[in-house]
């Protein structure tokens, strides 16, 4: 159940409550996540997985994330959408 792409709802810490997707497996117990919350290292144990994959690749970009959440009808607080650097 645990794959690139799955949805997640954040449980634990600063971020609990938010949503964010699987764009990379660590180990057994850890992945990498971003989307609402910040892009970080996570338990598996942190998370609510959800039923709904998005189409991201593998280490996709925090703006790939953002695209394909606000594509499958997440509303994307303005706050968690980083503008690109010049």
């Amino acid at each position: 159940m645990i794959e690139i792409g799955r949805l997640c709802v954040k449980i634990a810490g600063r971020d609990a409550g938010k949503k964010c997707v699987i764009v990379n497996i660590l180990d057994d117990s850890f992945v990498t996540i971003d989307g609402e919350t910040r892009r970080k290292r996570c338990n598996i144990d942190h998370l609510e997985l959800l039923d709904k994959v998005l189409p991201v690749e593998k280490d996709a970009s925090h703006d790939d994330v953002i695209l394909e959440l606000g594509k499958a009808g997440y509303k994307i607080p303005e706050k968690a959408k980083r503008s690109k650097r010049k």
